[in-house]
């Protein structure tokens, strides 16, 4: 009796090992499959958008109730030309577009780097044609990191004109236009965020804001024609 109860257990025993060896080199020779990248998701709010409309300025437009309109003080360590540059900031999505203002005709102040490494202000004339081309050598620059950069005219019905561009790949920012009447005002806009740059975990928030955008410039007016 002792004799059999030892030989079941062996068989058991040996069953066991066959069965845990026949599930590991199933396990071991079965295709991988990569799972894709996962990113948190993002609770987007509802729009609703508020009229920005500041007495004195040569502009108005309408701009989200989640976002804040704010002065510029710095841009890029350097001064706003005028005080009418402004930062509209979505605390939400740790974002800002940069809204600098121009005048054509008026006066400019640049900052050039000196061989000692600091900077000295130099002045100038705003010209249209110059102040275009500075726009797109700006979202030019986003050519190391980009894969492609699109840009559209911009015809709005309040008879706005200008261009948007769409930078492709982990560009700082993906998102930019200008605005001008190109005999008095010149408006240039940037959407940037305050994290590094992902084109996949961005794009929601990206697609997002840019119909925020885009209802910015369709709702945008000059004031001093």
């Amino acid at each position: 009796m002792q004799n059999r109860r030892r030989f079941t257990a062996r068989r058991f025993h040996f069953g066991f090992i066959i069965i845990c060896s026949c599930v590991f080199f199933v396990a071991c020779n079965s295709p991988y499959v990569s799972k894709k990248r996962g990113y948190y998701t993002i609770d987007l709010p509802s729009r609703q958008y508020q009229q920005f409309n500041q007495p004195g300025f040569p502009y108005s437009f309408e701009y989200p109730v989640y976002a804040t309109v704010m002065q510029d003080t710095t841009y890029f360590d350097n001064n706003p030309e005028n005080s009418y540059w402004r930062n509209i900031d979505f605390p939400q999505f740790h974002a800002r577009i940069f809204l600098s203002y121009k005048e054509i005709g008026g006066k400019a102040m640049y900052k050039i780097k000196q061989p000692n490494g600091q900077y000295k202000d130099s002045f100038a004339v705003n010209v249209f044609d110059k102040m275009v081309a500075d726009a797109f050598t700006l979202t030019n620059k986003n050519n190391v990191v980009s894969n492609s950069i699109n840009d559209s005219l911009i015809h709005t019905p309040n008879g706005i004109h200008g261009v948007f561009f769409k930078v492709g790949g982990n560009a700082a920012t993906a998102k930019q236009f200008f605005l001008s009447d190109t005999t008095k005002n010149f408006i240039r806009g940037a959407l940037y965020f305050d994290v590094t740059p992902n084109a996949d975990s961005l794009k929601p928030v990206q697609d997002f804001l840019q119909v925020d955008m885009e209802h910015m410039i369709n709702t945008f007016k000059w004031k001093n024609k």
